[in-house]
């Protein structure tokens, strides 16, 4: 019913991921695996709605508080994650990295501590270090289960009077770790105990595999609280700057819908955002079920050919994400020199691990939001590579 085989060229449409590829890696025209936008259409549903709206051919100020915006989000919480939300709650913004600047800005001083589990995505990096605030890391471990968190360490860490915030990537981005209820829970009350407020990014919460089951963080939630998401992954619709959120104490919430208007400017939304939102969550659940299946069917492609190749890495696709968080320790190869072949040898560009901090030496991270045929060339220059490098 929906093609994801067909390859779509993205070259000259000013995309960061393939006309860009250069800025990170040095050479252009690699065959590119890295920033976590996908090489498929969106849904035919969202389309439609742009194509109807801009037919109007008036394209003037708007606004995002509307009914059909607010029932669609509502909509989709009840019926993805069977979460009851309060439309009172919902705010909206250009991007969740900016949601998540603001409200670091608004909920901590300078040289306070935000408190993140890494490895991390590497904008949170950016938006802690931006806004001369300090990383207070909580690594994760790898355990036969999958990752996890040390609630002890944790613990000791928000319980540090500096560290005023907790940014929690769910699901968590680069590992895939979709967090349990009861680690949830546990989290929430670690922060009700030290006053330590929480800032959720959830961007990544439609792709869960195997029967992990994303939990909003509005379900668990006992300190102050913001939770902020975009159908932008989902749908595929990044370029079209739209997100939205949830804050659950009104006076924050008023704070930041002032700074959005009044210092930023930001008071009315990018249409085509809203209005593929409510295209998307009202219609494209079918087309994003879809997807999920052949996403699904890539990571299973990805294990079995590198433990193929590799049978000592018994690599497991995540729990969530389209993105393969590839651990190559087991190998002990260099990463620079695995950078180094694959740039200039077999010309893929593939994330490197420790662009997500220092727990990341010796992953790598691959984007497998693409047709087969693609992620095919990428896997086969990803092995001929550490072969090279052995």
């Amino acid at each position: 019913m929906f093609d994801f085989s067909t390859v779509v060229d993205r070259h000259g449409t000013w995309c960061t991921q393939w006309d860009y590829v250069a800025d990170r890696f040095g050479v252009a025209d690699l065959l590119p695996f890295t920033i976590s936008d996908m090489d498929f259409p969106t849904a035919p549903c969202v389309l439609e709605a742009i194509s109807q709206r801009l037919s109007h051919g008036v394209l003037g100020y708007s606004r995002w508080k509307n009914d059909e915006f607010l029932g669609a989000i509502q909509h989709w919480f009840q019926t993805r994650f069977d979460s009851a939300i309060n439309t009172e709650h919902l705010v909206y913004g250009p991007s969740v990295i900016y949601m998540v600047s603001q409200m670091i800005r608004q909920w901590s001083d300078v040289g306070d501590g935000i408190v993140v589990q890494t490895p991390a995505y590497d904008a949170f990096y950016k938006a802690i270090e931006g806004n001369q605030r300090t990383i207070a890391a909580v690594p994760l471990h790898q355990t036969a289960e999958g990752w996890g968190c040390d609630m002890a360490l944790l613990e000791s860490v928000l319980a540090e009077p500096h560290n005023k915030v907790l940014l929690l990537c769910s699901p968590h981005n680069p590992t895939g770790k979709v967090w349990t209820r009861a680690e949830l829970t546990s989290i929430a009350t670690l922060c009700q105990k030290h006053n330590v407020k929480v800032i959720s990014d959830e961007i990544h919460m439609d792709m869960t595999w195997d029967g992990h089951r994303h939990i909003p963080w509005c379900e668990v939630a006992q300190s102050d609280w913001a939770l902020f998401t975009s159908g932008s992954k989902s749908f595929n619709i990044p370029a079209l700057t739209g997100a939205y959120g949830l804050i659950g104490n009104e006076t924050s919430r008023n704070d930041y819908l002032s700074a959005l208007k009044g210092r930023d400017g930001l008071s009315s939304p990018s249409i085509p955002a809203v209005v593929a939102h409510i295209a998307a969550y009202q219609q494209g659940a079918p087309w994003l079920d879809a997807l999920r299946n052949y996403l699904q069917g890539n990571m299973r492609f990805i294990a079995r050919e590198l433990n193929a190749a590799f049978p000592e890495l018994n690599w497991q696709p995540p729990e969530s994400t389209y993105l393969a968080w590839i651990d190559l320790r087991p190998l002990h190869i260099d990463d620079k020199l695995l950078q180094k072949v694959l740039i200039e040898q077999q010309k893929v560009a593939i994330m490197p691990g420790y662009t997500y901090g220092e727990e990341g030496n010796g992953f790598v991270r691959l984007n497998a939001g693409c047709p087969r045929s693609k992620l095919e060339r990428g896997i086969q220059g990803l092995i001929n590579a550490i072969h090279a490098v052995r």
